[in-house]
């Protein structure tokens, strides 16, 4: 039950989401252009301008970029065997292949390991938001059904025009250079990239709305599932048994491998036209089921109780 309490805000999101759509009909692919485009870039500039990089991040970008592609690789595989279109390959690595361990993850990480846990949650928070940045819009760009002649050069061209990167570039920019910001502008430019997070989920909300059962494609819906929550914990204990880091901090990673689908992904799969129902309900499904299997890897991992 109090595992339940810690994520009944998020829950509580998406069900505005829900209801808003079911009511007023909103413009979903507008809704997430204007997340994408203007207000994600805010969050990610304050993401890396706050948070000091230190020789650490080498080894959590390692890690945080072998889970991504450990995964792709999987999934690419498990496509081709099962002749899955593109678009359906990138709709299945957005799908399994990026986890919520940002407004998801972080509080977790918080109960369980404390303020030292809550540092590295947050870390890989950043690192996370990078990869999606770029690894997650290339493969949102390559399944939006593009000929095969122009499809490349205009999925490259579509990451290069993604200003998700350039607002985390900037932020590291700036955090390097020590150029100074004061309390007003970083106020506004923390108001401004929040408010990404609330409308994210509110827009997995709405997209799960306009979802019909009958519509679901329950193979690639389970295999994305299996992936997420499965698949990935274990190759990250692969991974980290190789990392000259703390026991707690290899728990703490292999935790937030277990993460249910980051909510980005559904906003990048509207955008681009990448089989959004699937994307969203995939997360949405993921989520649910983490209420069972988040505690049952707590469990594994050995992390302290906060009972």
């Amino acid at each position: 039950m109090h595992f339940f309490l810690i994520l009944f805000p998020i829950f509580s999101i998406f069900i505005v989401g829900f209801i808003g759509q079911k009511l007023l009909k909103f413009d979903i692919a507008n809704l997430s252009k204007m997340s994408l485009y203007v207000l994600s870039p805010f969050l990610s500039f304050k993401t890396f301008y706050t948070h000091n990089l230190t020789t650490d991040y080498i080894y959590y970008f390692f890690y945080i970029f072998g889970l991504c592609f450990a995964q792709v690789i999987l999934v690419s595989l498990w496509s081709f065997f099962m002749k899955y279109t593109e678009k359906e390959r990138c709709a299945l690595i957005l799908s399994s292949c990026f986890m919520n361990n940002g407004n998801y993850g972080t509080p977790v990480i918080m109960i369980f390991f404390g303020a030292i846990g809550f540092d590295l949650a947050v870390i890989m928070m950043v690192l996370q938001q990078f990869v999606m940045s770029t690894v997650g819009i290339y493969y949102a760009a390559k399944g939006s059904g593009l000929s095969e002649s122009t499809r490349q050069r205009d999925v490259l061209m579509r990451v290069v025009r993604m200003p998700v990167a350039y607002g985390a570039m900037l932020g590291i920019i700036f955090q390097l250079c020590h150029i100074p910001l004061s309390k007003s502008i970083m106020i506004s430019v923390g108001m401004i990239g929040d408010s990404s997070i609330v409308v994210i989920m509110i827009i997995l909300g709405m997209q799960l709305a306009k979802l019909q059962i009958r519509e679901l494609d329950l193979p690639k819906l389970s295999f994305a599932l299996c992936m997420r929550m499965v698949i990935s914990p274990f190759i990250a204990l692969a991974l980290v048994y190789y990392l000259p880091i703390s026991l707690m901090y290899k728990q703490i990673l292999i935790v937030l491998a277990a993460m249910p689908t980051g909510a980005n992904t559904t906003l990048m799969s509207v955008q681009f036209n990448t089989k959004p129902e699937l994307v969203a309900s995939a997360t949405f499904t993921s989520t649910i089921l983490s209420l069972i299997t988040l505690p049952i890897v707590l469990g594994l991992v050995g992390a302290p109780t906060p009972f």
